[in-house]
């Protein structure tokens, strides 16, 4: 009998739903149109894509407007659309007192802001990087502080894609609104998770990616208040009104208009439910000796559960889950592989030792009690092989 496999690692790529793949289809083989093109089946593409850049706004609050959404490859290409450029515009700023050459962000960001900030560092700019507390969370009271008058962007993700920790990003927000300072925020694991509106919640920029929430991989937004004079992140043709060339991806983007649709529409319920069994992973993790949960105890994501485990190598572990048929994984998903500890457990203050230790399980919507169970066994029974084999862990032991 084939093993049953159990997937926790929603935070890293979801597999895409009935519902998406369903509405999608039509797009391969029937409207396959270009959406640029003027006859019928080209109309039809448009039109679909409309609806999806409707369904978008409606997901980002009541207030978001659909010619404020823009189609992208991804929350990368999001990202890095969205620093550079808003750094663009800083840099466009040239009085005889003031160069708006600044950028604040948080040390525990995605990648995708990192390594587009450190390229602007090689560009003459200047990045502030604010250091977390130990559950991985930064103040809006330290966003003020960092912010000067050569500030052009402050990014802080909405919430942590390896440890799960909310941020209090309307505080921020209203504090770079006051400041008259570009607020951007990557949302990639909190939007179809927890309430994100960018009115009420003072966003200027948002980022988000369609294959964290059951749509296809390839596919993402970025939300561009009106009014903000985002630069082409590239140039060619005059789709998304001149701001993002490239015939636009029509069966991608009719798949993740649905799936924000499907995320918001029962939402509470949902998160609701996955807290539930969160909370109970949690418990029984947490009994295994020698372990510590990382990231906020409650201001976390519903399906993240993060925790080191003392005395064994995180990667160990996930080699043995895999061969119980539990998919999860150390960290970040682009991050694996690279064999360092994660920057995200570093900067929240763990000793190297601790950040390698790292497991990270996100539960999601196929995610059963019963499943719950399996993990906490699986994990138990796998810790407790791994430092029996363990030299290092018999001298912590004694």
């Amino acid at each position: 009998m084939p093993q049953k496999i159990i997937y926790a690692d929603n935070a890293a790529t979801t597999a895409v739903s009935r519902s998406v793949l369903e509405a999608m289809l039509p797009f391969f083989t029937e409207d396959f149109g270009n959406a640029s093109a003027m006859y019928k089946t080209g109309r039809n593409a448009a039109r679909a894509v409309l609806k999806a850049r409707e369904s978008a706004a409606a997901a980002l609050g009541g207030n978001a407007e659909p010619r404020e959404i823009f189609f992208t490859s991804g929350g990368t290409e999001s990202d890095n659309w969205a620093v550079k450029g808003a750094a663009m515009l800083g840099a466009a700023v040239r009085t005889a007192f003031v160069q708006k050459r600044h950028i604040v962000t948080t040390a525990v960001e995605h990648h995708a802001v990192l390594k587009s900030c450190a390229a602007l560092e090689k560009q003459g700019f200047s990045v502030t990087y604010l250091p977390p507390d130990e559950f991985g969370r930064v103040t809006a009271e330290q966003v003020a502080a960092a912010i000067t008058p050569q500030t052009c962007l402050v990014s802080v993700m909405t919430a942590n894609n390896e440890v799960g920790t909310i941020m209090p990003v309307a505080e921020i927000g209203a504090v770079c609104r006051e400041r008259g300072v570009l607020f951007h925020t990557d949302a990639v694991q909190a939007v179809g998770q927890i309430p994100v509106d960018v009115n009420k919640m003072n966003i200027d920029l948002l980022s988000l990616s369609g294959h964290k929430l059951h749509a296809p991989k390839g596919i993402g937004a970025l939300y561009v208040r009106k009014g903000i004079e985002l630069p082409p992140f590239m140039d060619g043709g005059a789709q998304e009104r001149g701001r993002r060339a490239g015939t636009e991806n029509v069966p991608a983007i009719v798949g993740l208009g649905q799936a924000l649709t499907d995320a918001v529409t029962d939402l509470s319920e949902r998160a609701e439910r996955l807290s539930a069994l969160r909370d109970e992973l949690i418990c029984g993790l947490l009994a295994i000796p020698e372990t510590r949960l990382n990231g906020h105890p409650t201001e976390r994501l519903p399906g993240n559960v993060n925790i080191s485990v003392r005395g064994i190598e995180g990667e160990s572990l996930l080699l043995m889950l895999d061969m119980k048929g539990i998919c999860a994984s150390s960290g970040s998903a682009c991050a694996s592989g690279s064999g360092e500890p994660s920057h995200v457990l570093l900067a929240c203050g763990l000793p190297r030792e601790l950040a390698q230790s790292s497991l990270r399980l996100t539960i999601g919507g196929d995610t059963s009690a019963e499943d719950i169970t399996a993990i906490i066994t699986a994990v138990t029974e796998s810790v407790e092989k791994l430092r029996s084999l363990s030299p290092y862990w018999q001298r912590l032991s004694h």
